[in-house]
This record gives structure tokens, sequence and C-alpha cells, in this order.
């Protein structure tokens, strides 16, 4: 049985079906490649946003936010937030600061997306950055202008007793935050 095309609302450019654009591409061709006139990779534009920091928790926030990038036509923009690494070395009393590799942080972080779903027509982006999570997340959607903020719920009880990522997001965040279980 055949099943209707779904049909834009009033005022909302029609999108091309899947397979239209030839074979294996569901987005114009003007979006395939991110580069504009001057050879830089523009930013993305009200991408969705995804906390990711390896837990169960942020597995299925990720495989949510791949899906929700995918259907709105978005970009999905990664954000991994350490906390500075800064320690004290214990015989000379100087202060040191791990850098971390940056490279390997994106292979790392694309692997797991790969893991999670399939990133074919799926135009990421990452972004890495130190400090408190639920800070640099919101400066993050704020700055990229994102459409969603998608975290994963927090799994220990102290999160729900002494304060959560979510629940300063939902109160402090420019755009809608999903938190996913």
């Amino acid at each position: 049985m055949d099943q209707a095309e779904p049909q834009p609302f009033p005022g909302q450019p029609e999108r091309p079906r899947p397979g239209a654009l030839g074979p294996g591409t569901d987005r114009p061709k003007d979006r395939a490649e991110p580069l504009d006139c001057s050879g830089r990779i523009p930013e993305p534009d009200h991408p969705v946003v995804v906390g990711y920091d390896g837990s169960e928790p942020s597995r299925h926030a990720l495989a949510y936010a791949a899906g929700m990038a995918r259907r709105l036509g978005r970009t999905l923009l990664v954000a991994h937030v350490t906390s500075p690494g800064v320690y004290c070395e214990p015989l000379s009393g100087q202060v040191i600061a791990p850098v971390r590799d940056s490279a390997e942080t994106q292979r790392w972080l694309l692997a797991e997306l790969d893991e999670v779903c399939d990133r074919a027509g799926l135009d990421v982006r990452i972004v890495t950055r130190q400090g408190s999570p639920a800070r640099e997340l919101a400066a993050a959607a704020k700055e990229f202008s994102a459409d969603a903020l998608v975290i994963g719920a927090p799994g220990h009880l102290w999160h729900h007793v002494a304060g959560s990522v979510p629940g300063w997001l939902a109160r402090h965040a420019h755009c809608p935050v999903i938190v996913v279980p």
C-alpha cells in the first residue's frame, strides 16, 4: 500500500524526497561542500548540539541528536567538555596543565559516533572545550545559534540532589534542551 508523501506546512519550503537528488543523497548538492568563497569552512548554521562524555546516557543522547540532525537537515555539533586538568608537580611545585591531543579526541568522538549510528549524509562538526560542562555546553549552543541542545540524563543520585547539568541548562540555555535517559 502506498503512503502519501508528507506535505510541508503553508509557507514552508518543500524538501526534496530522499534519493531524488541522485543515488545515496538526501541533501541538496550545494550543502555537500561546506566551503565558502574564501576557502574557509563556514560555521554551522543552527546545528543540533550534543554534549558527549563517553557515558551510556551520553551515547543515547548522541544517537538521538544524530537522528534529529538528519531529520531536520542540520549539522550535528558534538561538544566534548573536559575539566581543566591542572595539577602541581610535587618536587618543583610547578603547576602543570597536560595538553590534550585534539586530533586524538576527534578520532575518538568520530569512532563513538560510528558505533552509535550511520554517519553517511550527516554533516558532523566537533568542538572540544575545557571548563564547566553546563556553562560550556550553553556557550556552544549560544555561539552557534543551536536549534536544540541534547544531553544524557545524569546517572548518579548525587546529581539529582546537588543539582545537575540538565537542570542548570534548562534554566540558562538559549535553546530547547532535550534530556535523553
